[in-house]
């Protein structure tokens, strides 16, 4: 994997020497503990194994992390580390693309996300949060998550459809969550680490149930794009007629299954993170009594509530978002590169086809970044501005997530929205950890709360 520097003095990758099978099963069923032993024995650049995966180099190096982001992209091949996602997003899923085609595609993706038309969806994000937020009562207890799932679904159907209404839109919504729902735990999420276990047995068999239920979210996606697509006055300014009017370079619009396939990753990367991402922050906001006091002060300061850009732009909200993002974040590593050439990296050489995982777990742990790790401190992320290579909860380089910017002014807009509105109470008696759900992580349990009070005494 790693070949000596032609330096004098050679660097020679170290790493655990346990068979790839037993790495795999260590890394997926105690993926934080196997990180840590890893990191204090090998230091921050390690070599790994997995079943049936080139040479690995997990790296928690900033400044290797640098070279890896910021190298030319056409040197690594970053689809083949994706694999395991094809099942659930497709095989023209943006995260399985290289090259002209990922950029192609990521270039026309981008404008819902950012800049003005992300901001329009400023007042539609409050609505959704008080809506469903409205039948809580009080002292009644509740999942958190459930809750903020129920939000970011309603939040990405609306951008991707322009619809917040009927039968088939609440079909589609309830049909996402119970298929998400299919695999959250960490044994249920073996389907996706270990391909031989994705087998149709039987309409019983998760699998199945899998298979079944994607394919019914598929025929939904097929009926919309026929309908927008022979009905040119539906077309309008969410992504799906988007997508259905752009031409490529030939004058060739982009074909039903590719649209499927880039609607399912948007879909399910639009919400299933930036919801564990809302039920973390919920938890830590009332796991530390003196974090939401200081944020309740300047919710309170709030002069105009409809004034969504401001709300995104107030510091200490900006900072818990930030902190829980650094110490829970849902995805412990970036996407992999795969290497074309060979590569030098702080002193190794590597070899092509060895694959480059920065680790975003292990970086934003590091005592020298972040004095006392382990404690939530968004007073950090005023006191200093991290560099894309110490703090990268979305990733980096042309893989950072196309919805980073919508993620994190939905999630200021909905903690602003519920806490000014409610105040709950935590219920959980032990600190919650991250559990696997599907291909991210999620507060185990889902984080049980209770409504204290309604605020103003109105909950529409």
């Amino acid at each position: 994997m790693a070949i000596p520097s032609s330096s004098k003095e050679k660097k020679i990758l170290d790493g655990p020497k346990t068979s790839a099978f037993i790495q795999t099963i260590k890394s997926f069923f105690y993926p934080f503990k196997s990180l840590k032993i890893n990191y204090r024995k090998y230091g921050d650049i390690f070599s790994a194994k997995g079943i049936g995966d080139p040479p690995l180099v997990i790296l928690s190096n900033p400044q290797a992390i640098e070279q890896v982001f910021t190298r030319d992209q056409n040197l690594f091949e970053v689809g083949k580390g994706n694999l395991a996602a094809k099942p659930l997003l497709g095989e023209n899923s943006l995260v399985l693309l290289d090259g002209k085609k990922h950029q192609k595609n990521r270039q026309l993706l981008m404008p819902p996300f950012h800049g003005e038309r992300m901001k329009s969806y400023g007042q539609l994000i409050c609505q959704i949060a008080e809506k469903v937020i409205s039948d809580w009562e009080i002292d009644k207890p509740f999942i958190i998550r459930d809750y903020t799932q129920k939000i970011s679904l309603r939040v990405i159907v609306q951008a991707v459809f322009g619809v917040n209404k009927g039968k088939k839109y609440e079909e589609l919504i309830k049909l996402i969550a119970d298929w998400l729902n299919i695999f959250n735990s960490p044994l249920k999420s073996a389907f996706f680490a270990f391909p031989w276990l994705q087998k149709n047995l039987g309409f019983l068999t998760l699998w199945a149930q899998f298979l079944q239920q994607k394919q019914r979210i598929r025929t939904i996606l097929a009926e919309e794009i026929n309908e927008k697509r022979n009905n040119p006055e539906l077309l309008g300014e969410d992504i799906l007629s988007l997508m259905i009017s752009v031409k490529d370079e030939d004058g060739e619009p982009m074909g039903d299954e590719e649209i499927k396939d880039q609607l399912m990753t948007i879909l399910f990367g639009g919400h299933e993170s930036t919801a564990s991402s809302l039920a973390w922050a919920f938890y830590w906001i009332h796991f530390c009594p003196e974090v939401k006091k200081k944020l309740m002060e300047e919710l309170n300061a709030i002069e105009d509530f409809k004034d969504t850009n401001a709300i995104t732009k107030l510091p200490y909200l900006s900072a818990v978002v930030a902190e829980s993002l650094r110490i829970t974040p849902v995805n412990l590593f970036t996407f992999a590169r795969q290497l074309k050439e060979p590569l030098e990296i702080l002193g190794y050489k590597f070899d092509p086809g060895t694959m480059l995982v920065p680790c975003i777990y292990l970086t934003h742990y590091r005592e020298d970044i972040y004095p006392e790790p382990h404690k939530f401190k968004p007073e950090r992320f005023i006191e200093k501005q991290f560099s894309p290579y110490e703090y990268f909860p979305f990733g980096g380089g042309n893989r950072r997530c196309l919805g980073s910017a919508f993620a994190l002014f939905e999630m200021k807009l909905v903690l602003a929205t519920v806490l000014s509105k409610v105040e709950l109470q935590l219920l959980e008696k032990r600190p919650v950890k991250s559990s696997r759900r599907g291909m991210t992580f999620t507060p185990y349990g889902g984080v049980k709360m209770s409504l204290v009070r309604i605020r103003n005494g109105v909950l529409s």
